[in-house]
């Protein structure tokens, strides 16, 4: 199936409505994995005409993808990645934990945004930052599609990393996601300490469900419990 290219005219509408200089686009993976870090991207692309093929991340063959990603490093003004870990999501929850890898990306960039393009409906990020939400950024403006290529192309080499530890998972093929693979390994072996301890997949495992955490700090979006059993294949 074809698709419409992304396009910058969501960074042309901030910066002509804002007088803003530096558009930075944000994009996660990792949200409901199982296992493993949540990754955002910050990236900086100016308004010059983007890679051939670029698109959400989700939409390109892993081969294309990390082709496209090796392109995109050396095309983008300025990027950074940002991780929470397991460890951090388990006490903060998913929204906060977002909100921390993103301010930690958004550090790592050599220059201060003037204004943020962040990949949902949500607002994870907040003050001080200047955020434009855009439903599907990833796939319709060139700034978050570039952010987007990025961090899924990392964070999967950082899963097939924590899965040479661990080869009953699959991690380098499920990235730490539900899959009847990483299901079986689960029931069998437990959760890893790359494992997410306050998700409900834990509740569908009676030998281990007495892992399971509580959270200390308070989670408000209904999103974290979707897709986190993920037992109906």
């Amino acid at each position: 199936m074809a698709y419409e290219p992304p396009t910058h005219t969501v960074e042309r509408s901030l910066r002509a409505t804002t007088g803003a200089r530096i558009v930075v686009g944000i994009d996660e993976v990792g949200r409901g994995a199982w296992a493993g870090p949540v990754t955002v991207c910050a990236a900086v692309t100016g308004l010059r005409r983007p890679p051939a093929g670029l698109t959400d991340s989700k939409l390109l063959t892993p081969k294309r993808r990390t082709e496209l990603a090796r392109e995109l490093e050396s095309w983008v003004t300025a990027h950074a990645l940002g991780h929470a870990s397991p460890q951090e999501i388990d006490e903060l929850g998913m929204t906060a934990a977002l909100r921390l890898a993103a301010t930690r990306a958004l550090g790592g960039l050599p220059v201060r945004p003037d204004a943020v393009i962040l990949d949902g409906k949500h607002d994870y990020l907040g003050a001080p930052w200047r955020v434009r939400t855009v439903i599907k950024g990833d796939r319709s403006c060139v700034v978050v599609a570039a952010a987007s290529v990025i961090a899924k192309v990392y964070r999967d080499a950082m899963m097939v990393e924590l899965g040479v530890e661990h080869s009953d998972f699959c991690f380098a093929d499920n990235a730490g996601y539900p899959s009847p693979v990483h299901r079986a390994a689960l029931e069998e072996l437990g959760p890893t300490p790359h494992h997410r301890l306050s998700w409900a997949y834990l509740d569908a495992l009676p030998r281990w469900r007495h892992l399971k955490r509580g959270r200390s700090a308070p989670e408000t979006a209904a999103m974290e419990a979707v897709g986190q059993l993920g037992f109906d294949f």
